[in-house]
């Protein structure tokens, strides 16, 4: 008797349902490891972060390592953008960004006093920060430079401070595995269920944990 050529009705789509199955299974065990470091360092430090005011967790340390004055020529003067410049090619501070800030209205000691206009600009990495302050028609600058202890590279890279791009790429990989995670997660839970047993827990569970939350923050 000859066999047929054909696949039997109904064997071959739970064939490929197992097969399917045990890709999600393993995607989710590889990915899950990858995560697990995304997850140790930054519930570690996300844990510090929370309880620093209650439980007096310690945060790290900055210490100023250097504070100079430094002469500006005119030219750099004129906008934020020339002095960013300047300190970056002239006097080689690695400085980054540049935020203006305009004067305003401060209460000391009783009457109000009007501050003056400033830029200030920061830069350098996790470890070693620069700081410059400048306010506008001054003959000089000042450039701070303050080096971070290991917790407190730690709590500024959990905040994305100072990581640059190699940290960027690092944190959107194990934002996108702990996505993924997610939802390889959810497939392997929902089998075998029906979607209204689904619904209802997914929906349930997340209606009750905003409910707590929500309740807590408020009172």
């Amino acid at each position: 008797m000859e066999k047929s050529i054909y696949p039997v009705r109904g064997v071959a789509a739970p064939r490929a349902r197992l097969a399917g199955v045990r890709v999600i299974r393993q995607l989710h065990l590889w990915i899950g490891a990858w995560g697990a470091v995304a997850a140790i360092l930054f519930g570690v430090t996300g844990f510090i972060q929370n309880h620093r005011a209650i439980l007096k967790l310690p945060q790290g340390e900055a210490t100023e390592a250097s504070k100079l004055e430094i002469e500006v020529p005119e030219a750099a003067r004129a906008t934020p953008e020339a002095l960013r410049d300047w300190l970056h090619d002239e006097q080689h501070v690695p400085i980054d960004s540049v935020r203006p800030q305009a004067g305003a209205l401060a209460e000391l000691n009783g009457r109000q006093v009007r501050q003056p206009a400033r830029w200030v600009f920061s830069g350098g990495n996790a470890r070693i920060a620069w700081t410059a302050e400048y306010m506008p028609g001054n003959a000089t600058v000042q450039v701070r430079n303050i080096v971070q202890s290991p917790l407190a590279v730690m709590s500024r890279l959990h905040k994305g401070v100072g990581g640059g791009v190699a940290w960027i790429l690092l944190t959107d990989s194990f934002a996108l595995a702990m996505v993924a995670l997610g939802f390889s997660g959810l497939l392997l839970w929902g089998r075998g269920r029906s979607p209204r047993q689904i619904t209802f827990s997914i929906v349930g569970v997340a209606v009750v944990a905003l409910l707590l939350v929500g309740g807590m923050a408020v009172t």
